[in-house]
This record gives C-alpha cells, sequence and structure tokens, in this order.
C-alpha cells in the first residue's frame, strides 16, 4: 500500500471521525425527551446499522465479483465500519434489557 493510499484512508477516518462526533452532539436527546422519541431514535439507529451491514455487504460481493472500483481496503473499512456499529448496537441493548430488568425488580 502506498503511502498516499494510507494518507488517503486515514483521511477518510478522520472525516468519519468528525461526522460520528458531530452527529453525536446533534442526536443527543433532551432531557424529558418523549417515549415516542425514544422510540424513534432507536429505529433510526437500528436502521443505521442495517444500511452500513447492506453497504459492507454489497461492497464486498462487488469486490469479490471482481469489479475494478472496489478497492479492497475500502471494502475492509466498511465491514469494520458495520461490524462495531453491530456490536455497539448490541451492547446499548444489553444495557437497556438490563436497566428495564433492574426497574421491573425494584420494590414499589
Amino acid at each position: 500500500m502506498s503511502s498516499i493510499q494510507i494518507a488517503q484512508v486515514l483521511a477518510e477516518m478522520r472525516a468519519l471521525q468528525a461526522r460520528v462526533g458531530s452527529a453525536a452532539i446533534a442526536e443527543t436527546p433532551q432531557v424529558g425527551a418523549a417515549p415516542s422519541e425514544f422510540a424513534q431514535i432507536m429505529k433510526d439507529s437500528v436502521n443505521s446499522v442495517a444500511s452500513m451491514q447492506n453497504r459492507a455487504e454489497a461492497l464486498a460481493s462487488a469486490y469479490e465479483t471482481g469489479d475494478k472500483s472496489v478497492d479492497l481496503t475500502k471494502v475492509m473499512l466498511e465491514v469494520q465500519k458495520a461490524g462495531l456499529a453491530f456490536h455497539a448496537m448490541a451492547e446499548v441493548r444489553n444495557k437497556l434489557v438490563d436497566a428495564y430488568t433492574q426497574v421491573m425488580n425494584m420494590a414499589v
């Protein structure tokens, strides 16, 4: 891999990091948000992860079929991003289930 390709990958990673940071700030729910807003945020998050996985799968299949316009590093980055997003979503789900269980077990 040449230094130009490495620089491009690093620049893309920095751009993604900046975009994720600004999106996290913009999507932070307000205190006292309505339950429907929470449900919508969760639904949007799941849809976002699903689209990331679909995009990674499409790139991987395009690379496997020999599409010259698809670079292996881009495929690997998309697959890793999709996997990381899925694991993060699973951890959030686990924390929510744990919190729900603790609330349900509280003595009234």
